[in-house]
């Protein structure tokens, strides 16, 4: 075991969530124990009690307790990038320069690894690293079932200044997803607040957000504001509608839980929508039925952000994943029928 250690955050590490600091740091401590360790109070900052996703001031003092050698604890399973995934990483890089990577993730693979994930994107970047002294580093999260553009940081200082655009909401997110019924009006905004529920399992994989009105925020515990615009682009008569959703606020399963709450499930979602429950009309039921596939229609279609070096606007689209693009092919859409920005004079 080594001793306690106290741990100044230099200048170029200021900004860094603290478990990807510490785990930079010892690369064989899991997040569960980091997490444990914030928990009970043995990990501090300042001396002050933090949570694993505290965010590190260039100048402050990481209190370590002693930590296991690294071979003294089993490592969690490595992901082995075959050269089939290496091929499909590299075949879905969407936008590349020195700085910036942007993919267009697959429905199904997870962002990050989890309990028994040992294949999830963050493994897989080392296919792009290239002669890179570090492989690329997420910057942000979707959802394992969900598609579409997602990015990545090729150096620590593009990964700080991405982070802190999105945290001051100067990246755009537009998301295109298949709903029950037909949401009206048209163009709308739903501003139900989020709170998690209890996940069931041992890792709480099976955690759910309830939505809560904004008139219950402040009565609700632990409640987190969140903001969603939508626009009803196509309809297929009353039974469901072609969507596009601007996230405002980025809290977990956000458009998945507000699209539910307003009676219009996303098609394929069975945690929000009901898995067996078939749409018969005018909303709810998370099925179509018939050759329209029972995975989840949400694809992160396009993302607008400002270049953390050259400082110009970069604008990434992602073609719609197999699954989706057959339903769109089924009711007679194409993907050029929509704006790019359909919120663009809101």
């Amino acid at each position: 075991m080594s001793q306690v250690q106290t741990l100044t955050v230099s200048q170029d590490d200021g900004d860094q969530r603290l478990d990807r600091w510490l785990r930079r740091i010892f690369p064989h401590l899991a997040q569960t124990r980091i997490e444990k360790m914030c928990r009970k109070g043995e990990l501090r900052v300042d001396g002050g009690r933090v949570k694993a996703n505290t965010r590190l001031v260039a100048g402050q003092q990481v209190r370590v307790p002693p930590l296991p050698d690294p071979g003294q604890i089993q490592s969690g399973p490595k992901t082995e990038v075959t050269s089939a995934d290496a091929r499909l990483m590299r075949d879905i890089v969407l936008y590349q320069d020195d700085h910036v990577i942007a993919i267009n993730k697959p429905a199904g693979l997870p962002t990050q690894g989890g309990s028994k994930q040992t294949r999830h994107v963050d493994g897989l970047s080392v296919a792009l690293q290239y002669d890179y002294d570090e492989k690329p580093r997420l910057v942000h999260r979707l959802d394992k079932d969900t598609s579409g553009v997602l990015l990545l940081a090729r150096t620590r200082a593009a990964a700080q200044a991405l982070t802190a655009s999105m945290r001051h909401k100067e990246t755009r997110k537009i998301y295109w997803a298949l709903v029950a019924g037909v949401p009206t009006p048209y163009l709308g905004e739903i501003k139900y607040g989020l709170v998690k529920a209890a996940g069931r399992g041992a890792g709480g994989e099976g955690e759910k957000m309830i939505a809560v009105h904004p008139r219950d925020m402040n009565s609700t515990p632990d409640a987190k504001r969140a903001y969603t615009i939508y626009a009803t682009l196509y309809r297929v008569a009353g039974r469901a509608a072609w969507v596009a959703m601007e996230p405002l606020t980025g809290r977990t399963h956000q458009l998945r839980a507000h699209m539910a709450e307003i009676g219009h499930p996303i098609i394929g979602d069975g945690k929000y929508g009901g898995s067996g429950q078939e749409n018969q009309g005018d909303g709810w039921g998370a099925q179509l039925g018939g050759i329209i596939s029972k995975k989840l229609h949400l694809h992160a279609r396009m993302m607008r952000f400002e270049h953390p070096v050259t400082h110009k606007i970069i604008t990434v689209t992602a073609p719609l994943p197999d699954h989706m693009a057959h339903s769109w092919d089924t009711f007679g859409w194409t993907e050029d029928l929509a704006q790019e920005d359909p919120f663009e004079a809101i």
